[in-house]
């Protein structure tokens, strides 16, 4: 038996799926394995410093006038991409299919074929136990090397389809399925040419060819998927025995942070909360000044993740924050999230029992703020078009109710309880070593 394993990790390049991956590969660091990062070339330095091996990958051609040496931010493709078609945020999610769906995946599809070679030198080089792909498309040298993969789903589970849940990305309530055929009708309309284009190159770079209207394939041996038993959809939409749940997902390589006296010290009646967008939202500075504007007339004192653009506008007096800061370790401490709805945030809210208010933005935001709301466990807000009064009365709301709050709090400590790290973890290791004592 070979006791030390290979791991090869391939996130996607933002923020949510490489820190869902940092969590679960440190975990596998620990017991001993070499941990490998395959990872767009902006995290260049950030993964080596918790221990992980980093392979450099380039999604795209270096611009002609990037200097030799110059630090990029981590998840730069994206943020950039975000910034650019942010006005499409204010569109319904059915317009969206066209606007920016459709145009991500073609993002993403230009960023496989173009790294396709890269990505088989470091399978090459590496010569991993199992490949690990957390991301939405496919990447042909993941499937076809001489070692199994397995898949992680890091967006809300609606990402696996089915008739029984509403249409990944359309954020339509789970009791009313109206309009599901239409977004479904949509949807194939405005993806079916790019998904024929893609799966062509897929099958010609010796892969097997997509499912209908999917961008990646499953895993024969095992997906793993993140979201907590009490907000999943298994009921409506059962999964066969190769997929596993991960309650949770959260990373234990955040630093320490001490609260700020300026919002640690309240007066009665003042509640603390974290505000974060993500590193992709926030990237929307008019939207981050009207939130500042508005809770800055609250009697409550917030921790604020500002964001790429950080230095573009002033937080409020009842506010601390800064462009980074250690979320898994602020939002233990707080009384309320308010978030953009990514996995990563709404996952770790429920882990640690914590209330949200969500404003969704893109992608699996908007299920994620459904499935919130419709669960009771926070308020689902329209982003752009929300009044002052439905902000300040759905934090009156959500921080008053004192049942609530208790039964997140029972609810949080029965995630965490389930150790979603360590089942991830032992999956891939399961399949690795499975693989490794094959050869």
């Amino acid at each position: 038996m070979t006791d030390r394993l290979t791991i090869l990790f391939w996130p996607e390049s933002a923020y949510g799926p490489t820190n869902q991956c940092i969590g679960i590969g440190k975990v596998l660091l620990d017991r001993g394995h070499r941990v490998v990062f395959a990872a767009e070339s902006s995290w260049k330095g950030r993964l080596e410093p918790l221990g992980f091996e980093e392979e450099l990958v380039d999604l795209a051609a270096p611009p002609e006038d990037a200097g030799d040496g110059a630090e990029e931010d981590a998840g730069a493709f994206w943020k950039e991409f975000i910034r650019e078609t942010a006005p499409e945020f204010r569109k319904p999610t059915i317009e969206q299919l066209t606007t920016f769906v459709q145009p991500t995946f073609q993002a993403l599809i230009d960023g496989a074929v173009y790294c396709e070679p890269r990505l088989r030198e470091i399978v090459e080089k590496v010569k991993p136990d199992v490949i690990v792909e957390d991301n939405v498309v496919c990447f042909p040298a993941t499937v076809t090397a001489d070692a199994p993969f397995v898949r992680i789903v890091s967006c809300n589970p609606l990402e696996v389809k089915g008739p029984g849940v509403a249409p990944t990305f359309s954020g339509y309530a789970q009791d009313d399925s109206s309009n599901w055929a239409a977004f479904r009708a949509e949807y194939k309309k405005t993806h079916r040419a790019m998904w024929e284009k893609f799966n062509e190159f897929v099958v010609a770079s010796g892969a097997p060819a997509l499912p209908d209207l999917e961008f990646i394939h499953s895993s024969d041996e095992a997906n793993l998927y993140v979201y907590p038993a009490e907000a999943d959809y298994v009921a409506e939409r059962p999964l066969d025995s190769t997929w596993t749940r991960m309650d949770s997902s959260v990373r234990t390589t955040d630093g320490a942070y001490e609260i700020p006296a300026s919002v640690a010290d309240r007066p009665e009646g003042s509640s603390l909360i974290y505000l974060s967008l993500g590193s992709l939202g926030s990237a929307d500075v008019a939207l981050m000044k009207r939130l500042i504007d508005v809770l800055g007339r609250t009697p409550h004192k917030y921790i604020v993740s500002k964001g790429p653009q950080h230095a573009d506008y002033e937080l409020a007096d009842n506010m601390v924050g800064a462009e980074f800061v250690p979320q898994t370790r602020i939002i233990p401490e707080v009384d309320l999230v308010i978030t953009h709805g990514g996995n990563n945030t709404t996952t770790e809210s429920l882990h640690f029992g914590k209330p949200m208010i969500v404003l969704p933005l893109f992608w699996d935001q908007y299920d994620n703020a459904q499935r919130v709301d419709e669960l009771g466990f926070g308020k689902r807000l329209a982003t752009y078009a929300f009044t002052d009064q439905e902000m300040f009365d759905a934090l009156d709301s959500l921080l008053s109710d004192t049942e609530l709050r208790a039964r997140m709090a029972v609810m949080g400590k029965e995630i965490q309880a389930r150790g979603g790290l360590v089942v991830g973890a032992d999956v891939i290791e399961r399949v690795a070593r499975d693989y490794a004592d094959s050869k």
